[in-house]
């Protein structure tokens, strides 16, 4: 008998090294390939000329399929998924569809027979950064994504009430994003930047409005800490946003940059007084729950995805003053961060455990292909919260 087949689209590729998508795509693919599937992944190379479009070649059993494209920035990005799309209404199994961002293709799965299940993501249209005509692109797309799947998936709660303005909940499963623990860490990544364990709070985010790191900034920098506050992220001389973001920082506040190394990250993480995570837009953010499960105590920015992620034994700010109140709080009081450090540990555990999460993916790409031997009561089944 021919293995069960999933096809994964929407990601820059696997081995990841880009983003969340990457890295759950990288845990499915995986996890499937030792349950016995056939996983296929798409993987974007940029390239001078094409002069082989699509190769392939297998890593961990994983097979990925290499897409040459020779355009930069968005238009690259929307050749990749054209030919993707191309390329996978030709195969057989299931398409996962990360993202809704090139949905305007998904139509041509469909009209090919293709099974098309499609995680919907944030709500991409409503960050501030876009321009009009880029919002309304998105906003086109996910509708589009809404009615050209079979099946959509909902990181969280909140999106999964949103997309019901698009599409029936009968069509939707609610299943968020997964993370790995970190029960220790080195502590020499972290004082090779000047740090000390348990005497610094850290941001891990894209430096953006939405994500509210000129509040952050502005927040803990009012006063004297005799702590440091550390922001990961690329700061670009020309941008205006990170250009307020600077002025804003008083001596306390570091910029390191973009950080990929994974113990650096893990270090930062796990030696870290609290997490600050300022997202307005999105379901269950990746670097929250790697933030829970490194058991940070977590100050967020008031709003239901964040919520709903972190949940009530963590504190939340809705401007610059009530971050302020959280920020001495968390530095004053180490006894209470180390219980909330504590409570996420065991949110995470419960809510975000990657086996759970990848073993609902399995059943709803079983229930929509059509695969015999769907775990009993697991065909359809999601993890919500």
């Amino acid at each position: 008998m021919a293995k069960p087949s999933l096809v994964i689209l929407g990601t820059r590729g696997i081995p990841a090294s880009h983003g969340g998508f990457e890295t759950f795509a990288e845990k499915l693919a995986l996890f499937l390939v030792r349950r016995g599937w056939h996983v296929a992944v798409y993987c974007q190379n940029e390239v001078t000329v094409v002069t082989e479009r699509i190769r392939t070649s297998v890593w961990n059993g994983v097979e990925l399929l290499h897409v040459d494209v020779a355009s930069r920035g968005p238009k690259a990005t929307l050749e990749f998924d054209w030919h993707c799309v191309r390329d996978a209404a030709r195969r057989d199994g299931v398409c996962l569809v990360l993202g809704y961002n090139g949905a305007v293709f998904l139509p041509y799965l469909r009209l090919a027979g293709r099974k098309v299940l499609t995680n919907m993501d944030g709500i991409e249209w409503k960050r501030p950064k876009w321009s009009l005509p880029v919002r309304a692109w998105f906003w086109i797309n996910e509708w589009i994504a809404a009615w050209s799947s079979q099946r959509l998936v909902a990181d969280h709660p909140a999106i999964a009430d949103h997309v019901a303005t698009r599409r029936s909940r009968s069509a939707i499963a609610t299943i968020p994003y997964g993370g790995d623990p970190i029960p220790e860490a080195p502590e020499g990544p972290i004082r090779a930047l000047g740090l000390e364990p348990d005497r610094y709070l850290t941001s891990i985010a894209r430096i953006e409005p939405d994500n509210n790191i000129l509040t952050m900034v502005k927040a803990f920098s009012r006063q004297r800490r005799t702590f440091k506050l550390v922001v990961l992220g690329t700061l670009l001389p020309d941008n205006p946003y990170h250009a307020a973001v600077r002025a804003a920082a008083s001596d306390e506040v570091m910029f390191p940059g973009a950080i990929f190394d994974a113990e650096t990250l893990r270090s930062l993480r796990f030696h870290a007084r609290a997490y600050l995570h300022g997202h307005t837009v999105g379901g269950t953010n990746p670097s929250l729950v790697e933030a829970l499960w490194a058991g940070n105590a977590v100050i967020a920015h008031d709003n239901p995805f964040n919520r709903g992620t972190a949940g009530p034994q963590q504190t939340y700010f809705a401007d610059e003053r009530t971050c302020e109140d959280r920020i001495a709080t968390a530095i004053a009081d180490p006894i209470a961060m180390r219980a909330a450090g504590g409570a996420a540990l065991a949110r995470a555990a419960e809510h975000f455990d990657w086996t759970t999460i990848l073993t609902a993916y399995e059943a709803e790409i079983i229930a929509l292909g059509g695969y015999a031997g769907a775990p009993a009561g697991m065909a359809g089944s999601a993890v919500a919260r």
